[in-house]
């Protein structure tokens, strides 16, 4: 997060060197993405454009047509000056997703008071092609002023949706360092048209029942009474809503999931990781969120009262996970791995639950006609399959499995709509996709 995005400079980067130009095996390219040369992975369901001279930034994940990252328009095609800061010494605010060190503040030198940061976020990272095109790792150069050093393995998911991402943390000092890592991912949220923000972006993770913090979230840049921010303890959420009001909450969600929504077209682009309870996350926090908008913050040891022009203050919705905190001796490393997911749910609909098969947003439900079971329910899949309803006992027993009648698809919605004859015995209705969505009690 850095409290502004800047989107305007007003100067000639000269392009330089890049490394990425290669003759790469297949699932994988070379290739050129608004003006960069970028590592293209893409495994029939998913694409990324990998730039690693840009911060090894991933600069575009997409599903289908649907591109979920916002790439900084003033700056695209341009490659960083030898220094990694724009002249005057400010952020070169590319977009896309990245790796940064957390905690962020400006108090000591355990917090990292960037952006900007010219070696992590400024400079160009080593690319390697891995696993015969499987995959591509991304290292940064050493840090002196965070002590660190980033790598990371970017692996698609074959058959599915999804990307496995391996982030590695090395101390390269010769002093102990304690750092989380922060997968810090910027999500396009200007309206199709351009002329305004999207208020149908949104997002979705667990609310903690045991949060530490009164509202189930802490505040950590702009007010307290955002309503960009809010929680359902009925449905466990915390929920957030984009109104182009500047503000940042950490949530210390224990779920693993975070789903975040552009309901003009229904695509959801999703983050999944690991929590882990018993250890220190940065800030307090597995998961946080960051608005672009207008409004007054204090960061960097002053108020900052943030433009109402877009051209300097874009629109941008941050979703951001993080690491445990780690303490590491010189020399030693820490990884943290985390996916991602995209699928469609077919509009403007609220996510309620996450899981290895897709997410869900109407879940199962069955009632009993005189023909069967009628079963309804509406979600998003990571996997191309042929759906079907698995009929367990009350042991959990399998006693049978009937098709659904249409396949699915990460690119459109699953619909269940049906009536179904369920086996003598049956006590539950399981809806398998790939692995198991959803599944209900029949009663």
């Amino acid at each position: 997060m850095r409290p502004l995005a800047l989107a305007v400079f007003p100067f000639f980067v000269p392009l330089v060197a890049v490394h990425a130009a290669q003759t790469l095996p297949a699932g994988q390219s070379a290739a050129e993405y608004r003006g960069w040369r970028s590592l293209r992975l893409d495994n029939g369901l998913v694409a990324l454009e990998i730039v690693p001279d840009i911060g090894g930034r991933v600069i575009q994940f997409r599903l289908g047509e649907k591109e979920f990252l916002w790439v900084n328009p003033a700056l695209a095609g341009q490659m960083p000056p030898a220094t990694g800061l724009a002249p005057d010494g400010s952020w070169l605010n590319y977009g896309g997703d990245k790796l940064w060190p957390a905690p962020q503040g400006w108090d000591n030198d355990e917090q990292w008071p960037g952006p900007p940061d010219a070696v992590l976020d400024g400079q160009p990272h080593r690319a390697e092609v891995l696993d015969d095109g499987a995959a591509v790792r991304l290292t940064s150069r050493d840090d002196p002023r965070s002590g660190i050093r980033f790598s990371r393995t970017i692996r698609p998911i074959p058959n599915r949706s999804g990307v496995r991402f391996e982030a590695t943390m090395t101390n390269v000092d010769v002093k102990p360092r304690r750092w989380g890592i922060w997968a810090h991912t910027q999500l396009d949220a200007a309206e199709k048209n351009g002329t305004g923000h999207n208020a149908r972006m949104r997002a979705y993770c667990p609310l903690n029942p045991q949060s530490k913090y009164p509202l189930g979230y802490r505040v950590i840049f702009g007010g307290e009474n955002n309503p960009s921010f809010r929680t359902d303890r009925d449905r466990g959420l915390v929920c957030v809503d984009y109104r182009y009001q500047v503000g940042k909450i950490g949530v210390d969600s224990p779920g693993g999931w975070v789903a975040s929504v552009d309901g003009t077209c229904g695509a959801v682009f999703v983050q999944r990781f690991v929590y882990e309870p018993e250890r220190e996350y940065p800030d307090g926090a597995s998961v946080e969120f960051w608005h672009n908008g207008v409004g007054t913050i204090h960061a960097y040891n002053e108020d900052m009262v943030m433009p109402s022009d877009p051209a300097q203050n874009p629109f941008v919705f941050e979703s951001e996970i993080l690491s445990p905190l780690a303490r590491l001796a010189p020399g030693e490393s820490y990884t943290w791995r985390y996916e991602w997911f995209a699928t469609n749910i077919g509009g403007d609909f609220e996510v309620e639950g996450c899981n290895e098969a897709g997410v869900i947003v109407e879940p199962l439900r069955a009632s009993r006609t005189a023909a069967g079971w009628r079963l309804t329910g509406r979600f998003g899949v990571f996997a191309r399959c042929e759906p079907y309803v698995e009929w367990r006992d009350s042991q959990l027993k399998v006693l049978g499995k009937s098709p659904l009648r249409v396949p699915a698809t990460p690119l459109e919605p699953l619909l269940v709509k049906e009536t179904m004859v369920a086996p003598e015995g049956a006590h539950v209705a399981a809806l398998i996709a790939g692995n198991e969505v959803d599944s209900v009690e029949l009663r």
